[in-house]
């Protein structure tokens, strides 16, 4: 007779203390995986779901009903790379702002190299949770702090994103680290979402994202028209630069930012997602 084996022990959830922006990493998480838990998910996010488990956290209370805004994003991101990543065998994807974000678990080929940069205590969380590999690198630093430019292979390419990361700087700041990404890797690309000013003003006078969670302030809005040009004057190596629109996602803001967008005055009200292509060496 085969022997019964002993139920498995459930694992303990892990206790995650965090405030100000490293603490958003549980707001994006929380969109992500209840959007990756529904049977029409707009994100298939095995990993997410997994973290968002596996974490102590009352999520619910602090940032309340889920949308599917950053499912949504991350969905537009991993669009972009994948052709990348066809494109450029073995190339460098640096991930700013890493947080919780699983996109190295879905868009792995195998031979790319990633590189995940957060501040310290929240490069401290994730490799508790999703721990570093031969491919997929830690760099414990804010992004304003320019030493991991020197941790980037870009032999074969570099793809750089920013998900929800630049609004939370000042605009000089912001200027300075898109101004040495563009000295740094001719031929990169960069990814990266915006805020419009109007919900810039209303995180910097205290946005209540619920009765216990307050956002951090966002100093950084920018509008829709004026994005081109200001990374014109920041960037001088730019060749191209894309300013989409979010599409779809849930509730009413969902269906109707699309419409917006198509509106000019409207779309200088909406948040926007950037990819900027820079000319190569000469």
């Amino acid at each position: 007779m085969t022997p019964t084996l002993p139920a498995a022990e459930p694992a303990v959830p892990a206790a995650v203390r965090l405030s100000g922006v490293p603490e958003t990493l549980l707001w994006t998480l929380h969109n992500r995986a209840q959007e990756a838990m529904r049977p029409d998910a707009l994100l298939r996010d095995p990993e997410a779901v997994r973290l968002y488990r596996a974490i102590d956290y009352d999520y619910a209370r602090s940032f309340g009903k889920p949308d599917g805004s950053h499912a949504l994003r991350s969905r537009m991101f991993d669009a972009a790379l994948r052709p990348w990543l066809a494109g450029h065998p073995g190339g460098t994807v640096v991930e700013l702002a890493c947080g919780l974000e699983t996109q190295f678990q879905r868009c792995d080929d195998g031979r790319v190299k990633w590189l995940c940069v957060d501040v310290p205590e929240t490069i401290a969380v994730r490799e508790r949770l999703l721990p570093p590999s031969e491919r997929c690198r830690h760099v414990a630093c804010s992004a304003l702090d320019l030493s991991w430019l020197d941790e980037v292979d870009a032999t074969k390419g570099v793809f750089l994103t920013a998900q929800g990361l630049l609004m939370y700087f000042e605009e000089r700041q912001v200027q300075t680290l898109l101004a040495a990404i563009d000295a740094r890797f001719p031929g990169a690309e960069l990814m990266f979402d915006t805020i419009p000013p109007w919900f810039s003003r209303k995180t910097l006078a205290g946005f209540q994202k619920t009765a216990h969670y307050r956002a951090p302030p966002m100093p950084w809005g920018i509008r829709h028209r004026d994005i081109a040009a200001t990374l014109g004057r920041w960037m001088p190596h730019v060749e191209h630069i894309d300013i989409l629109p979010y599409g779809f996602y849930r509730g009413l803001a969902g269906k109707l930012l699309p419409v917006f967008s198509r509106m000019p005055g409207l779309r200088n009200l909406l948040p926007s997602i950037v990819r900027v292509r820079l000319k190569g060496e000469t």
